[in-house]
């Protein structure tokens, strides 16, 4: 019993020493669009909400971008498809389907439908690459390409026999997606 404790207790400092080593980090929070795993700081999401719990009303002659509104505690908010978004293929809706709750700009708060939600990320400056040569007119809302440290395990996806590839997360710069809403 005594020897677990002191593996553990050298695991922690092992992890403690590494997160050290790789300097300053930051949260991302990662979910999965069209089975593409992208992720967004902590910072800007305020909430992750379960949809079906919630009353979309569409919006008529809204852009197709705009799945419709919410009321969240008396408060409306606009929720955004992001695969539309970024133009990505649509997948069918499911239950493990989530609400982000993010800042948008000037204060208002807007809802990002998600396919699922996965795990906070924490990432160093030396595990982002610069999205730079990435093309079209998507690009710019990306942020850069996260390689976290540890990740790569194959994630099984819900009732399919593929799983998800988390060894590469695209970052998202909210700011950029939300501005042009």
């Amino acid at each position: 019993m005594a020897n677990l404790v002191v593996k553990k207790s050298r695991l922690a400092t092992s992890r403690r020493s590494l997160a050290t080593e790789r300097g300053p980090h930051t949260k991302y929070l990662s979910f999965v669009l069209a089975n593409d795993v992208y992720a967004a700081p902590v910072a800007l999401i305020r909430e992750i909400l379960p949809p079906r719990r919630l009353t979309l009303t569409p919006v008529p002659r809204a852009p197709t971008t705009v799945l419709g509104i919410v009321s969240v505690r008396g408060e409306l908010v606009t929720v955004i498809d992001l695969r539309r978004r970024l133009r990505l293929t649509e997948t069918p809706f499911s239950r493990r389907a989530r609400i982000l709750l993010a800042d948008a700009t000037f204060g208002e708060k807007l809802g990002l439908y998600v396919d699922e939600v996965l795990q906070v990320y924490r990432l160093a400056d030396n595990e982002i690459e610069p999205a730079a040569a990435l093309g079209g007119d998507v690009a710019s809302y990306i942020a850069g390409i996260a390689r976290p440290a540890g990740a790569g395990e194959v994630k099984p996806a819900q009732g399919k026999g593929s799983g998800l590839d988390t060894s590469v997360v695209i970052l998202l710069d909210l700011r950029a997606v939300l501005s042009f809403m």
